[in-house]
């Protein structure tokens, strides 16, 4: 065996990759007595919990029900969501929000007509009442500093920053007859060396994939690494081809991917044209307050229509008070381009902003492989549907990550000979002198998939995407095994790889549903499932 060149190695009982609302969810929620380590990329809050600014879905008010949340989330979800899932999730919404308070979240509150403090509700798009609890308009900002507080207590979490996830390690690679996750070589950036983290439970929580799209609301670190990670290892994937684009991104050249919340047409904000025309009624009966999906399609339609750059977001029939109140962030973000939205519309585009699909799990968070569980946007819960409505998001992370700590504070210890785990081996590769490769293939790819795999799809579009993202793929591997790694190259080589299950999964809907439309098949067909697939490698441990 040539000579291993690598970096330090870690044991622990819970690695857990990803620290945004999920990833510290289940760490907060594993028994004190566990081992537990987490890797991020850059810092704890460089995630997409920390930048979302509308809230999250709950059942709070006297006069919303159970039911209510429920049908209005098979609803936005087109016919594709598991109502047994939507059901555990919406139930557990209280108590999650309980949980919250006591770690000392602070939500916006008002005072009820009759005097009493409550919590203030805002209405987002295919909610039919208000549900969604806020924190003015930066509430992802909010659950994450309270979250990190408490985990920062917690003297049985190790918080491993700049480190990248590079492969998930199963025992059936040590030559063992059954597949269990036993732990993941990253890449310690610091240092520029690959450490290997042993671990009796791997979680993945890594967020979704949309910086695959060459405009996106999210942060860099949403490169689908939990996704590919865990489908090279044997998992399967499902309904990859529903990524949703959300309506309303600032539109700026020097402003990078700042989103717009929904919230503002939750209270009252309309959508124009750039010559001042209303054009929402003309595609739905709610108007801008239609689900995600339909506003992103009916942006898009009106800009390739007109042949405009952008369209306008107007909420300046609110009072200058009012706006400041709920929205600073948004009013002072703007304001710093010279945009102020008390007096003036907001130039925006629609932009990639969640996967609806990812990992598929059971109710646990378990995957495919025994010791390998999937939380939050990486994974596939059945939840979302074709289309995730909005604020449901941070509530799953929530809730599945309890469910998963759970499991796995019952799980016994696997039998398994970690110690013959070989470190990372880079002795045959060499410091790469062609990075220009990386910055080419990044940009191509992430543009290919916008012009081909975006809002609006053809067939002809799909099929050249595939071509040339497996060209893409080729180059990569070839690079992969001849060089050193560094972040770009493992982000890019996951980008890519989920990349082509999405444009899979596209190729495998006939149909045209929520977030997937293809000119191809624009109708809804008269049965539907969700969209599987199955790596070469898989075989279900579980």
């Amino acid at each position: 065996m040539p000579k291993s060149i690598s970096g330090t190695r870690h044991k622990m009982d819970v690695l857990i990759i990803g620290s945004g609302a999920a990833g510290m969810t289940l760490a907060l929620n594993l028994p004190d007595t566990s081992n537990i380590a987490m890797l991020c990329k850059q810092d704890p809050n460089d995630g997409s919990t920390y930048y979302a600014q509308g809230g999250m879905a709950a059942v709070l008010d006297e006069y919303d029900s159970t039911d209510s949340h429920i049908e209005d989330t098979l609803k936005a979800g087109a016919g594709l969501c598991h109502r047994d899932v939507v059901k555990h999730v919406v139930e557990q919404s209280p108590d999650i929000i309980d949980w919250l308070v006591t770690m000392g979240a602070s939500f916006d509150r008002r005072v009820s007509s009759s005097g009493r403090s409550e919590f203030h509700l805002t209405q987002e798009g295919g909610h039919s009442h208000r549900r969604v609890i806020h924190a003015k308009d930066a509430t992802g900002r909010e659950i994450s500093h309270r979250l990190g507080t408490a985990l920062s207590k917690q003297s049985n979490c190790k918080i491993y920053t700049q480190h990248i996830a590079i492969d998930v390690l199963t025992s059936d690679t040590l030559g063992g007859a059954s597949k269990h996750c036993i732990g993941a070589y990253a890449l310690n950036l610091e240092t520029g060396k690959v450490d290997l983290f042993q671990a009796d439970c791997v979680v993945l929580a890594t967020g979704g994939a949309s910086k695959v799209y060459l405009y996106t609301s999210n942060p860099d670190t949403a490169s689908g690494d939990g996704i590919a990670m865990a489908w090279r290892a044997g998992c399967r994937v499902a309904n990859l081809e529903f990524n949703q684009f959300h309506p309303t991104c600032l539109y700026h050249p020097t402003a990078r991917s700042f989103l717009i919340s929904e919230a503002l047409r939750g209270e009252g904000a309309r959508l124009r044209l750039p010559d001042g025309t209303l054009f929402m009624h003309n595609f739905h009966a709610e108007a801008e307050m239609a689900p995600r999906d339909i506003v992103a399609r009916a942006i898009d339609h009106e800009m390739k229509r007109v042949g405009c750059d952008f369209v306008l977001l107007d909420i300046s029939h609110k009072p200058a008070t009012f706006i400041r109140k709920h929205f600073p962030n948004i009013y002072n973000k703007c304001l710093e381009f010279g945009i102020d939205i008390n007096e003036d519309p907001i130039p925006i585009v629609p932009a990639a902003h969640y996967t609806c699909g990812g990992v598929i799990t059971d109710i646990n968070g378990r995957t495919d492989i025994k010791g390998l569980y999937a939380v939050g946007e990486t994974s596939f819960t059945g939840l979302h549907g074709a289309n995730r409505m909005a604020s449901n998001s941070l509530l799953e992370c929530m809730v599945f990550a309890r469910s998963a700590a759970a499991d796995i504070a019952a799980q016994t210890t696997p039998s398994i000979n970690t110690s013959s785990i070989p470190s990372w081996d880079e002795s045959q590769v060499t410091a790469s002198q062609e990075d220009v490769i990386l910055s080419h293939n990044w940009e191509e790819l992430r543009r290919l998939m916008w012009d081909y795999v975006g809002i609006v799809r053809s067939n002809r579009r799909l099929q050249r995407a595939k071509r040339r993202i497996h060209l893409l793929q080729q180059e990569i591997s070839d690079y992969y095994g001849h060089f050193s790694v560094n972040s770009d190259l493992i982000e890019l080589r996951n980008l890519t790889q989920v990349a082509e299950l999405i444009v899979n999964s596209a190729l495998a809907r006939h149909e045209s549903r929520g977030l997937h439309f293809n000119q191809d098949y624009p109708h809804l067909a008269p049965d539907s499932e969700d969209t599987i697939l199955e790596p070469l490698n898989y075989q279900c441990d579980q």
